[in-house]
């Protein structure tokens, strides 16, 4: 009997996940009520309470549920053992561009977040969650450069946290134009193409070395405020695939 209530409380849950993701895709996130959510999840706004303290908490949930898949592969690319960190990080990167341009509920929800969310004064936690994520999204990034050059697959000079910046915010415009101009080039066909070419770039360019005519200093950016989460996800990697040639 327990078992049951507790299933039936999940089944609740995702309900309301499902329906705050339609009502905010259809009417953008400031313009929708908790009431909105209750009546298209066939629930009473008490029930939404119980799950979720608040609006923002509940966009937070809905965001997250698309983000999981990815947190394997992040842990890969950061784990000692990994043969192919660089290897773990294209299928990362790829996988974000492709699964945003293929799978509706990752485009649904992505174009939440880009197009339809603002942040004002009582989505002040989820512009505080979405920074938390881009330092959480920086150090992985650091992390994995960082152990694929131990391995031989980039410079020993690279200068990582530019690097790691530069494909972060490669990434992030790739998404926003593939949701603003959907016409624009087929991101499911060319994702892998266009990654690798974003490593080329950081693995060859001279401007991109420690010791390069006008580099700055990036440690004052703090991406370490988010890294128990990225040591959680090392703790917990899988080692898979092939090494990628040594880079001298």
């Amino acid at each position: 009997m327990v078992r049951r209530t507790k299933e039936e409380a999940q089944e609740t849950r995702n309900s309301i996940l499902d329906a705050a993701e339609h009502v905010f895709f259809e009417k953008g996130v400031s313009r929708t009520s908790l009431a909105d959510i209750a009546q298209a999840a066939g629930v009473t706004r008490g029930a939404i309470y119980w799950h979720f303290a608040n609006k923002g908490d509940l966009f937070t949930e809905m965001f997250d549920r698309v983000l999981l898949p990815l947190d394997e592969l992040k842990a890969a690319s950061l784990d000692p053992a990994e043969p192919d960190p660089l290897g773990r990080l294209i299928e990362i990167c790829t996988l974000c561009l492709r699964d945003t341009a293929s799978v509706p509920q990752r485009r649904r929800v992505f174009e939440i977040v880009f197009l339809k969310c603002e942040l004002v004064e009582e989505m002040g936690p989820v512009r505080e969650r979405h920074q938390a994520n881009m330092r959480e999204g920086l150090i992985a990034i650091e992390g994995g450069l960082r152990n694929a050059i131990t391995k031989g697959q980039m410079p020993v000079d690279l200068d990582v946290r530019l690097a790691a910046t530069m494909l972060h915010a490669f990434v992030g415009g790739a998404l926003r134009d593939m949701l603003f101009l959907a016409d624009s080039l087929d991101f499911d066909q060319h994702a892998r193409q266009m990654i690798e070419a974003m490593f080329d770039t950081l693995r060859l360019s001279p401007a991109l070395r420690i010791d390069a005519p006008g580099a700055g200093n990036l440690s004052g950016v703090g991406f370490s405020k988010a890294g128990d989460k990225t040591a959680r996800l090392a703790g917990h990697a899988k080692s898979h695939g092939k090494s990628k040639p040594a880079i001298n």
